[in-house]
């Protein structure tokens, strides 16, 4: 190949790599008016929560939903837990839910003390994370495409349709607009 060629094939490369890590967003444009379109029904996947208890996704129809993928060790997944405890606390009254879907290798061991002991600013107040917790997998996360990285985030109807997909940290003020769009 050219030089010339060489430069352009790297500059393509460089802004798909860019627009993964910036965390694009997938679903209706942010201009758009209305409720984003669906981008596809969620899978018929079932989560453990912490205490071993299946719960499967669809038993969560009728609720908006934000299907959270994190880990414990994830400092961007940290980052966002504020702004997801205050959507829960602001919109579970409406029918909503964040559903925190932990992807760390050793599981309930370190995840559970993480969630009961782990206390975040939120409001001025400290305070631990008031969503339902379950423990993901890489069978599960393959169901919806596979993670590029963490945290991923969908934004699910109450008739159980990904509207929106969230890669990289969430920006409050459009996760804001679009859970309010749906409920």
């Amino acid at each position: 190949m050219t030089k010339v060629a060489n430069t352009l094939l790297l500059a393509v490369l460089l802004s798909v790599i860019a627009a993964n890590v910036s965390g694009c967003k997938i679903g209706a444009p942010s201009g758009s008016s209305g409720k984003p379109a669906a981008i596809a029904n969620e899978p018929e996947v079932t989560f453990k929560d912490l205490q071993g208890s299946s719960v499967p996704l669809a038993s969560m129809k009728g609720k908006v939903v934000l299907l959270n993928f994190w880990a414990t060790w994830c400092e961007p997944c940290r980052g966002e837990i504020p702004i997801l405890i205050q959507l829960q606390q602001k919109n579970s009254s409406k029918g909503f839910t964040v559903l925190g879907a932990a992807m760390d290798d050793d599981g309930q061991k370190v995840v559970e003390p993480f969630v009961k002991d782990t206390k975040f600013s939120v409001g001025g107040q400290s305070l631990t994370m008031n969503y339902p917790i379950v423990l993901g997998s890489d069978d599960i996360a393959s169901q919806f495409g596979g993670l590029l990285g963490m945290p991923t985030s969908f934004l699910i109807s109450r008739d159980g349709k990904i509207v929106k997909k969230y890669m990289g940290g969430l920006n409050e003020a459009q996760i804001i607009k679009d859970v309010e769009s749906q409920l």
